[in-house]
């Protein structure tokens, strides 16, 4: 997880976590294709929430600052994998 995460970006991230294992528990996957398939769908429960958050309050639920981030990260990742 990311240290600069909001609480809001924390609680969202556990809801598709939490999510993710309940439906893993229900429909009980047996291949990789099928564990794909159950961590869209906790994914896709996130993001709806997300997307309703952010209709009531106006507000973007992600910080800026935390894309920004992500994109250095795996900027700097493929630079390392060019020289490994």
């Amino acid at each position: 997880m990311n240290a600069y995460m909001t609480n809001l970006e924390l609680v969202l991230n556990m809801l598709a976590e939490t999510a993710t294992t309940e439906i893993s528990l229900k429909s009980e996957p047996k291949n990789l294709e099928e564990n794909r398939k159950v961590a869209k769908e906790g994914g896709n429960i996130a993001g709806n929430a997300r997307k309703q958050i952010e209709a009531k309050t106006g507000r973007r639920a992600t910080s800026k600052y935390n894309f920004k981030l992500a994109q250095e990260q795996k900027k700097l990742k493929g630079n390392l994998n060019k020289k490994g």
